[in-house]
């Protein structure tokens, strides 16, 4: 599909399973996993249950399935003044698994869902139990399955363009061109650079899709080249990611005279990912939005010293679901919305989040860019929303 060079080829696959995993779904079910292992809960401990695609076929979901559940009891064992009884279901990574999962826990006296991982699984869950007044907190970051008792806590789009758009207008790089791939992913990417852009003050300059394909790349590069000179843009915000199109419109684009030292590159996507990214000449200079990398590390450094393994990039999303039931827990405000989607937000492993009436999250993101081939912090992570926070 994509003549991705030599030097990333061994290394995009990862990339991809990334992406797609919230979106796709395994196909081979299996019995539900046993709830909590290990010595018994005490008698006051909070019911939390845990769905995650123990037993797919698919063998990088299955680490996944690992990582989120050794994640989740790395989260219970760091919570101090409160007992959470943590119980592991398996979904196989089907929605059909997944409902069952459901009600299974809700029988069980779940006081609260994290996962599945998969939107489809996401939103059977969510109907499943809407009756039994369990909100779900999944692993997605599919926007579109948001709201009533669903919460995505993966990090979307809508919030990555927000926090882009925002410091570009800052540093007075407000022409936008979007650049996005003509499928559901790239559709849903330029969506939300449009409303991040004008929201924030921006204009977008013009849009140009391009088929997902080395030939929809090169066919696209004449129309962005002319959509820029016409409306005088100065910047290319691009939704494609280094196991997509990103390689080969870092090459064509400074080869038709677009390159990064006439207009400033955003990523919709992380561009240190893999890391031989950061050795694309194109990519230099470019702007994209990352987590609080201080934070990341330090759970990253913890997650491989426990469990001798990097963990999975999705890991911490279980991590932060649990920080924040337990945050709730202590503060007496209950697992109810009202709690969920209180405005000082939660501190993660990531860096700080909070969960939107609409069923969508904010993230403090920072804002990154790549000089010689290393990344550099432009903008820090915000620490707090204002308030009192967890």
């Amino acid at each position: 599909m994509f003549a991705i060079p030599k030097l990333l080829r061994m290394t995009v696959a990862r990339g991809v399973a990334c992406l797609a995993i919230l979106w796709l779904a395994a196909c081979e079910p299996i019995p539900m996993s046993q709830g909590a292992i290990g010595a018994a809960p005490a008698r006051d401990a909070v019911p939390v249950a845990l769905l995650v695609p123990h037993g797919t076929s698919n063998a990088q979901e299955q680490q996944l399935a690992r990582d989120l559940e050794n994640a989740a009891r790395m989260a219970v064992a760091d919570l101090s003044g409160v007992e959470i009884d943590l119980r592991v279901y398996g979904t196989a990574g089907q929605a059909s698994q997944a409902r069952e999962a459901a009600l299974n826990a809700a029988e069980d006296g779940a006081r609260i869902i994290i996962g599945p991982l998969h939107a489809e699984s996401a939103n059977a869950v969510a109907v499943a139990v809407a009756s039994r007044d369990l909100n779900v907190l999944t692993f997605s970051n599919n926007p579109t399955i948001a709201g009533g008792n669903l919460f995505v806590l993966g990090q979307t789009f809508q919030n990555t363009a927000n926090r882009l758009a925002g410091y570009a207008v800052g540093q007075d790089v407000s022409r936008i061109v979007a650049v996005y791939s003509d499928n559901l992913a790239g559709r849903l990417g330029r969506t939300a650079i449009d409303q991040a852009v004008a929201r924030n003050g921006g204009t977008l300059a013009g849009s140009v899709a391009y088929e997902f394909s080395q030939e929809g790349v090169l066919d696209a590069v004449p129309s962005i080249r002319d959509t820029v000179e016409t409306e005088s843009a100065d910047a290319i915000f691009l939704t494609s990611t280094t196991a997509g199109a990103l390689p080969l419109f870092s090459q064509m684009l400074p080869e038709n005279g677009l390159g990064p030292d006439r207009l400033q590159y955003i990523g919709l996507a992380r561009w240190d990912t893999p890391p031989q990214t950061l050795q694309l000449p194109g990519v230099q200079g470019g702007w994209f939005a990352m987590p609080d990398p201080n934070r990341s590390a330090r759970f990253q450094s913890r997650f491989q010293s426990a469990h001798g393994s990097t963990p999975h990039p999705l890991a911490g999303l279980a991590y932060d679901g649990i920080a924040a039931v337990g945050a709730l827990v202590k503060s007496g405000q209950g697992l109810g919305r009202a709690g969920l989607t209180q405005s000082a937000g939660f501190k993660g492993v990531n860096g700080v989040f909070r969960l939107r009436p609409d069923g969508t999250n904010e993230r403090g993101l920072a804002v990154a860019t790549i000089e010689n081939e290393a990344v550099r912090i432009l903008s820090p992570a915000p620490q707090g929303f204002g308030g009192a926070g967890f």
